[in-house]
């Protein structure tokens, strides 16, 4: 019954953070910002005012589906953001452009978490195979390999927080210093930002749940024995 109530609690928190950010970005994605710009020019302004005019501003499919690419230097938005005018479309633009700029003045997080790509996505996909195999033939070596692997995947979970926490920081300054958002616009901002936020945040907390269930798991399962 625990082990019932513990999958649903870890099931609950991410979707609980998609409806979050989904309400908040529907309700201000109605209203528009005094400036009148769209996604798109909002991203291609900040992109020029930093000096970044290598950087292209595309239109990207999906529903949120808006990021920054560092291997093509492209900021790309989804349609709604790319062509809205809202205070929804210019927060979202703002922020990926946010990590443009982190990319330029090579913010440290930025690079690390860039360099755990590939190893956390091992480290995501291989992790449950040397933990089960561990697990059945009860060798604790391979237990936790497993569980080292799956550490990388939750250190890039974790590293990611404040590369988008300093992205949405850029993003504030860049609107309120070139006049994109005003007045109490900017309060309207921090909410949308905050609650894309969310989703890492939720992401993060289930990742590190998980990691400390399966530690506890090897010391019941192994205690203080070794593998002979």
């Amino acid at each position: 019954m625990s082990f019932l109530i513990y999958y649903i609690i870890i099931a609950l928190i991410p979707i609980w953070a998609q409806m979050k950010v989904k309400r908040t970005y529907s309700k201000y994605e109605n209203i528009g910002t005094a400036s009148g710009l769209t996604g798109a020019e909002v991203a291609r302004k900040i992109l020029d005012e930093n000096g970044l005019y290598h950087v292209k501003v595309l239109e990207h499919e999906g529903f949120l589906s808006d990021h920054y690419n560092p291997i093509n230097k492209t900021v790309n938005l989804s349609p709604s953001n790319y062509h809205g005018r809202s205070i929804s479309g210019a927060s979202v633009a703002a922020h990926e452009v946010g990590h443009a700029i982190q990319d330029k003045v090579n913010y440290g997080p930025l690079r690390f978490r860039h360099r755990l790509v590939p190893v956390a996505n091992f480290g995501s996909n291989a992790s449950w195979i040397f933990i089960l195999i561990g697990m059945f033939a009860h060798a604790s070596g391979l237990f936790l390999l497993g569980i080292i692997f799956m550490a990388l995947a939750v250190l890039f979970q974790l590293i990611t927080l404040p590369v988008e926490f300093d992205a949405s920081s850029r993003a504030l300054k860049q609107v309120k210093h070139l006049g994109i958002i005003q007045y109490d616009e900017e309060r309207e901002a921090r909410k949308v930002l905050s609650a894309a936020a969310l989703t890492y945040v939720a992401a993060a907390a289930v990742a590190v749940i998980e990691l400390l269930r399966l530690l506890l798991m090897y010391t019941n399962i192994f205690g203080n024995n070794r593998d002979e």
